[in-house]
């Protein structure tokens, strides 16, 4: 448990906008192919499930998510737990303080996620849509344009960018980190090869589970971003008939206006 603590107050200096850093060169954000980018991406229900318990068995012993219900675990498009499950995932992981018991129970499913335990442990929420990790070419926005704003990548990027150098200054240990601005941040490698035990069997090396836990906290940032697609698609091509049959129309209207051509 001191270890999980340790890890995480320290994994907030590197998420949060204000951590540690030396002057240096620029970061490096690689792009990541995830299975929710583009007009008819979709979130992979294995995958955020896999995110959900990098997150459970690592970062939430410091990191909230104070804005995400544990409900929304069971939402379609999600996670997608049953009723019993996400219950059982509420009341096994985490505790809330109920002020008409005046003490600590268990969560419910009509809970939230808990609060950051650290202060300086920024809440995760909306990590994923905070930070734009593609930018430019020279201040255009290209890239975004391309590959998105890169939030989940920089995630990705930030927890498979260590080239195992580090450094001591002003009594603080630095940790190279090509990802990260200026090169150096205070945050040890938060995660080591098979740290956890996927029930799937899933690969646990640290590429893989970064991907999983930013997969997971995009889905956190934009729960509804299926709906929304969908919404989008429906809406482009109500929009694509409604041209046609004002194309007709004004041609059928003008007709008799017009010159016949000979």
């Amino acid at each position: 448990m001191l270890k999980k603590l340790a890890i995480s107050a320290v994994a907030a200096l590197a998420l949060s906008a204000g951590g540690l850093q030396a002057a240096g060169g620029e970061s490096h954000i690689h792009d990541v192919d995830f299975s929710f980018e583009g007009p008819f991406g979709a979130f992979d229900q294995f995958q955020l499930q896999r995110g959900l318990q990098v997150y459970t068995e690592v970062c939430s012993a410091c990191h909230g998510l104070q804005y995400v219900p544990l409900r929304t675990l069971g939402d379609e498009g999600g996670p997608h737990f049953s009723a019993a499950e996400v219950r059982a995932y509420a009341a096994e992981n985490f505790s809330v303080y109920d002020a008409e018991l005046d003490e600590d129970r268990a969560a419910k499913a009509t809970d939230s996620f808990p609060t950051s335990g650290d202060e300086n442990a920024p809440d995760l929420s909306l990590m994923a849509k905070k930070r734009a990790g593609f930018h430019g070419p020279y201040g255009t926005g290209m890239n975004q344009l391309f590959k998105g704003m890169g939030g989940p990548e920089y995630i990705v990027s930030i927890l498979t960018g260590y080239t195992g150098e580090e450094k001591e200054e002003a009594g603080t240990t630095f940790y190279a980190n090509t990802a990260f601005p200026g090169g150096w941040i205070a945050m040890a490698p938060p995660l080591s090869d098979e740290q956890v035990e996927y029930a799937d069997g899933h690969d646990t090396s640290v590429h893989h589970m970064s991907e999983d836990v930013s997969a997971f906290l995009m889905w956190t940032a934009e729960p509804k971003m299926m709906a929304r697609k969908q919404t989008g698609f429906i809406g482009v091509i109500m929009l694509a008939i409604l041209a046609c049959l004002l194309y007709l129309t004004n041609k059928r209207l003008w007709a008799p206006h017009k010159p016949k051509k000979h």
